[in-house]
């Protein structure tokens, strides 16, 4: 199955970066990541058209035949445009759809609120990983096992050369951080912008994006920057105000696990 969609084709190059398995079962592709299965963006099936009537209960079944250890269901589509309804089958069994927009962009320029005073630099250090996995503690509100691992993947996909995470740094302290990963194919995809409550509204997101848009073309070459955000949240603004442009929908179906 050959991925069209610009978010779900920097998706799965990604997964298979971090470590994922994949399997072509011809109408569908299976993305599975053995040591985070709570990861639900890293098992999954990612459907290569939109589900028809009637066709929701058969692709209940084939997920949990895949993954019939998993506590959620993850389905992508794998489309730029899909219709305004979700197929019945998906509501009545909970899950919830979701649409978000990829923006791109060729050279990203510098925010309209350039922060000058924090301290932007790729993290390197033991220290530096320790801060990011704790800044991402107090973005989400909890950590446990699948945060720990998904740190441990941001690390092992920058030491090996294929991506760069960024920082933003007052007094020693952690306060913002994105990832810039080469998804092959001239593409760099952005990752997980997170920055600590306290700290927002400083420019450190954007000048983060700014930063690492550089590194992307000058390291890894590349010549188009891919960005996901929901419509319905400021970021998006943001990302628009560095130069990224509405390029496509990204398409989802996701029911977290019970209880």
């Amino acid at each position: 199955m050959r991925v069209t969609s610009l978010g779900f084709r920097t998706d799965v190059a990604l997964r298979v970066l971090e470590g994922a398995q994949t399997a072509d079962r011809g109408g569908y592709l299976v993305v599975r990541t053995p040591d985070n299965p709570d990861f639900y963006w890293g098992n999954f099936l990612l459907l290569g058209a939109w589900p028809g009537p009637g066709t929701g209960d058969g692709w209940l079944a084939r997920f949990a035949a895949e993954f019939p250890q998993a506590r959620h269901v993850a389905l992508g589509v794998d489309v730029v445009d899909g219709p305004a309804a979700a197929p019945a089958e998906f509501l009545a069994a909970g899950l919830e759809p979701e649409r978000v927009t990829v923006l791109t962009c060729a050279d990203v320029q510098p925010p309209p609120n350039r922060n000058t005073e924090a301290e932007i630099r790729p993290l390197a250090s033991g220290d530096d990983w320790r801060q990011s996995f704790e800044l991402g503690v107090r973005c989400y509100g909890e950590g446990g096992p699948y945060l720990e691992r998904r740190a441990r993947a941001r690390r092992r996909l920058t030491e090996a050369g294929r991506a760069a995470w960024f920082g933003a740094f007052g007094g020693g302290r952690l306060l913002a951080q994105l990832g810039v990963c080469d998804a092959g194919g001239g593409l760099a995809r952005y990752q997980d912008v997170e920055t600590d409550p306290p700290a927002r509204r400083r420019g450190l997101a954007g000048t983060l994006v700014w930063r690492a848009g550089r590194h992307a073309r000058e390291a890894f070459g590349a010549s188009t920057l891919v960005i996901v955000a929901d419509p319905a949240e400021a970021a998006i603004r943001l990302y628009r105000a560095c130069g990224f442009a509405d390029a496509q929908g990204q398409f989802s179906f996701q029911r977290p696990p019970e209880g």
